[in-house]
């Protein structure tokens, strides 16, 4: 195996034009070869299915503990204490994300539902009340700042402070461009209220976060690291939801014949949530390091060389998807990486599908039709592909 015969490729990924449409760039990546150098960055890359699946599963080989970002821990200090889920590796990570999954299982969310699904129902009625209304800013900002606070237990006054500080997070992963800068300004005031409402002093009881200080009592963490854990929670726990649900509505605009399948047959709200997730992933991006050297489809990738795997590009790849550019309902989507995969798989995938099922339920019980009155705005981020705005109008049934 050699890396002399790696393809260059000149794309900047991180460039304004990529991140407002990363699809009319993906081609060009897959079709360069499963493994290619990015001479923007000074990175190997990779954009086909089989290859950045592969190695989002390979996490000895393909580590996160060295940042999950451009930046590589162990050459240069990470510009927050990192991730003990995202940016961790066994053992550590194992000791981890059993606590949170215990504390987010699917029987403990079930007890939340009820709740949640009478909230969806009540703003789908508030916004209903006129025919038109926009879907990112009215909706899918809306919804989860809802539910997902109180489930924390976070403290009431700030919480709008939350949007902010995500999109910081995952601007971060990117480089130090016009785009980290400006964020990083703006999420100033943001962080400051993250570090004090993942006190312990600060959560209500009842809810997740003082699950995870309870955890520290029983020993299975420290203090420190129960609120780093809450951190995480907050970092991952509403951005990524609502560019899902505007995501899940922008398809359905996009393909109105899928949105009246739908509603002939609400069993598919399952499939539509997860299609969308494929179909506009809101992750596109995450790096790994190479732990040492090794052979991606007869190239070799050194030893300590930074990875970005291009989640988006491969959940449109052809050579796993027939006609991947259409929003689908009869597809199967299973083994799709838009949460990832492997061992760092999206933690809170089972919230966010939940939160976008009972959304599109709570629509699809009142509306005949979802159209676009304008073209959907984005907001420019280093991971996420992000919706700022989208104006529809609805029929009522």
């Amino acid at each position: 195996m050699n890396n002399t015969s790696v393809p260059r490729v000149d794309i900047d990924p991180f460039s304004d034009a990529v991140l407002q449409d990363p699809y009319a760039y993906h081609e060009q990546l897959r079709e360069a070869g499963p493994v290619f150098w990015l001479e923007s960055l000074g990175v190997y890359g990779m954009a086909r299915f089989d290859e950045v699946r592969a190695s989002l599963s390979n996490h000895e080989v393909f580590v996160s503990s060295r940042g999950v970002g451009v930046a590589d821990f162990a050459k240069e200090e990470p510009w927050r204490p990192p991730s003990l889920l995202l940016e961790a590796d066994p053992p550590l990570h194992d000791r981890t994300r059993g606590i949170m999954s215990a504390i987010l299982a699917p029987a403990r969310l079930r007890e939340r539902e009820p709740l949640w699904r009478e909230r969806a129902h009540e703003l789908v009625d508030e916004l209903t009340d006129s025919d038109t209304f926009d879907a990112v800013t009215d909706l899918a900002e809306v919804f989860p700042m809802r539910i997902f606070p109180d489930s924390v237990g976070l403290m009431d006054e700030g919480r709008e402070h939350l949007l902010t500080y995500a999109a910081a997070v995952f601007n971060a992963f990117g480089p130090r461009n016009h785009i980290f800068e400006e964020g990083n300004a703006a999420s100033v005031e943001a962080s400051a209220w993250v570090a004090e409402a993942c006190k312990r002093e600060n959560l209500k009881p009842g809810g997740w976060g003082q699950d995870v200080f309870a955890a520290a009592d029983r020993g299975e963490c420290t203090p420190d690291e129960a609120e780093r854990l809450v951190r995480s929670l907050l970092s991952a726990g509403v951005d990524t939801t609502v560019n899902g649900i505007g995501h899940l509505l922008l398809a359905f605009t996009e393909h109105p014949g899928e949105w009246d399948n739908l509603r002939a047959d609400p069993r598919l709200i399952r499939r539509a949530v997860d299609e969308s997730i494929r179909w506009d992933s809101t992750v596109q991006t995450f790096f790994r390091t190479a732990s040492q050297d090794t052979e991606v489809a007869g190239h070799l990738v050194p030893k300590d060389s930074k990875v970005l795997l291009f989640l988006g590009s491969a959940n449109r790849d052809p050579r796993k998807w027939d006609k991947p550019e259409l929003f689908d309902l009869t597809r199967t989507t299973s083994g799709h990486v838009g949460f990832g995969a492997g061992i760092h798989q999206c933690l809170g995938q089972v919230i966010a599908r939940l939160e976008a099922q009972m959304i599109v339920g709570a629509l699809a019980e009142r509306c005949v039709s979802i159209r676009r009155t304008a073209v959907p705005v984005r907001r420019l981020n280093n991971t996420l592909h992000a919706l700022a705005s989208l104006p529809v109008k609805v029929q009522l049934a």
